[in-house]
Formats: C-alpha cells, structure tokens, sequence
C-alpha cells in the first residue's frame, strides 16, 4: 500500500469512528426522555441526605381509567440512569382502606432529633388521601392504617376530589404543610407526628379559574412558588402554571404570563403536566419533572392516553427578577448530573 493510500485509509477511518461517537452521543442524548421505561405519570422527585441518591416516586400508570393498586420507586445517581427499586407500597397487601386509584404520591425526608431520617409519603387512594412511613427511601412503608383526608372540608366552596396531596417544608420556620385537591386547593400545617393535620389551620387556596390539580411548592432566593396544573390529564393542552405565595399558607399572586410548560407540538410532544420541582443541592441548579403523552402514539388514543404516560426531566431556569422561564419540552431531556 502506498503512503497515500494509507494515509487517505486512517484518515477515513478517523472520520468514521469520530462520525459514529458522534451518533452515539446524539442517540443517548434524544433517548433521555422519558426518563423511565414504560408508563409511569404524576412524578414526586426526592434527593436523599441519606443515602445522596435522587429518588422518582410516580404513579403507575397504563391501567384502564387510572384503576393502579400499587407504587414503584427508581433511584439514579445522575438523574439520567435510573435503576427500578421496586413495589414500595401495595394496595392489595399494605393497605386497609382502599383498593385502587393509586395516585399522585409527594414524600419529604425528615431529621429527626437523634441524626436518624425517616421517609412520609402522601399518596392518593379512593379519592382520599393516605399516608405511609418508611426508615429508607425505598421502603419498606407502613401505612398509617387510616386515611389522612377523607372529605372536602365544609369551608372549601369548590367541588373536586381530594386526591394530588403535595408535602412541602417551610425553610424559614422549619415547619411542614400539605396541600392537595381537584378542582380546588387546598393546605394546612402538619402536625409533628406528620401523619395528622391542624384542622384550623385549613386553608382553600384555589389560584384561579384555571387550576385543576397538581399542585408544587418550592421555595427559591426568598420566593414561594406555587404551581400547578390546568386543563385535564387527557387533554393535549394539560399544562403548569405558577404563582408566588407570601408565606407557606399565604396570600396568592398570580403574573400575568404564567405558564412554565405547555405542548411542543412540532416535536409531537403533548399534555406536559403534573410535576414535580427539584434542587440539585448547594446550587442554583433547578429541573422539572413531569409526564406527557406517551410518544408516539399517545394524542392518536383519545381517552387512554390520559392512562397511557410517561415520565420526563427538563431544565427549569428563572429570570433575573424570579419569574419562571417557559420550558420548552424535549425528546433529548438533560445530560447527566454529577
């Protein structure tokens, strides 16, 4: 072989191996969303001081008109690779007073007093709201043995279900709310034992007429964000909005461009709704996880696409004067957290 033709030969071989790299990084990179394998909806996210893992707490999804009995987490280490932990809570075997529905979970990590955590989850159950107890993250959880909310409240005008519990800790008092609701909103402050509610503390705190479900609070550079999700799971429309709170129970304002996520529809991307918010710790650094329409197929199933989900991750960004950024969704998702 001459000289030539060996350099024009390694050459080519150089672009080849450099072009497919390249093709490898670009298919990891459309493939991270979804994030999760098969169809999951109604994501809680949860960075654990305990173990320094991220851990996705979401609904099951693909049964017929929402009727799950059980609860999967997944934990990752970057927030890309996800490893399936398994049944955390099981209706069938776990719990006492409810069969089906199992929805729309939030769980906090708590300190307590002697160095050790314990784990609260929030989940909905037959229209009502449970909670169930863990030492560990991924379980195993015991429920409380009875519904934490049961009935809307006679002080809530609204009608809706009581389903979509969320779980927040106020960082300036260091106490704890819950909020939850459909087609009304509602919170009050947790007792200590974080399993019971302070009755006269309950609060309706519905934004607007555009509030459905899925309500998120988070706390960023002296803000209180609330948001939530508007329009029906089976709508390609199902979107987030937000507002700010002046404190954990308080008073509402609501911007007049208020929406964080909505369809992508060149990218075929539909119904991006009920989310969770996560910090990556000591930084600045924010994302928001939610569930759309599976994709492809999902905006051609009419209803069951509102049963037939899956679970995704974006970068959410803030303005400088702390109004959200509207995301826009992706296929290609985030790159790997360290």
């Amino acid at each position: 072989m001459s000289n030539y033709m060996f350099l024009r030969t390694g050459v080519l071989a150089v672009i080849v191996i450099m072009y497919s790299c390249s093709s490898l990084q670009t298919e990891r990179q459309e493939n991270n969303n979804p994030v999760l394998k098969g169809y999951y909806a109604d994501p809680e996210i949860l960075y654990s001081n305990k173990t320094g893992k991220y851990y996705l707490y979401p609904t099951t999804d693909g049964f017929d008109e929402w009727t799950g009995h059980y609860f999967k987490t997944f934990s990752s280490q970057n927030l890309v690779d996800w490893k399936d932990e398994g049944v955390i809570l099981n209706f069938k075997t776990d719990v006492s007073w409810a069969d089906k529905h199992a929805w729309a979970p939030s769980i906090i990590e708590k300190e307590m007093k002697d160095g050790t955590f314990k784990y609260y989850y929030y989940y909905s159950a037959d229209k009502k709201i449970g909670v169930a107890i863990a030492d560990h993250p991924t379980g195993p959880f015991m429920d409380s043995g009875k519904p934490l909310i049961d009935h809307r409240h006679d002080l809530i005008k609204r009608k809706g279900q009581v389903i979509d519990p969320d779980v927040f800790r106020d960082p300036k008092t260091g106490k704890y709310y819950l909020y939850w609701g459909n087609g009304f909103m509602a919170g009050a402050e947790l007792n200590d034992d974080m399993v019971s509610i302070k009755e006269e503390t309950i609060k309706e705190m519905t934004p607007s007429k555009n509030y459905t479900e899925g309500t998120y609070i988070f706390y960023r550079k002296g803000k209180y964000y609330f948001t939530w999700s508007h329009h029906d799971t089976r709508d390609p429309d199902y979107r987030v909005r937000y507002g700010y709170l002046t404190e954990s129970l308080g008073d509402l304002t609501v911007p007049e461009d208020n929406l964080v996520i909505t369809r992508k529809d060149e990218d075929e991307i539909f119904a991006t709704g009920h989310h969770a918010v996560l910090n990556i710790p000591d930084t600045d650094d924010w994302y928001i996880v939610y569930h759309r329409f599976h994709y492809p197929k999902g905006i051609i199933m009419g209803r069951a696409a509102g049963y037939h989900r899956e679970v995704c991750i974006d970068k959410l960004e803030f303005n400088e004067n702390g109004s959200i950024k509207r995301v826009i969704p992706t296929h290609s998702g985030i790159l790997p957290v360290n």
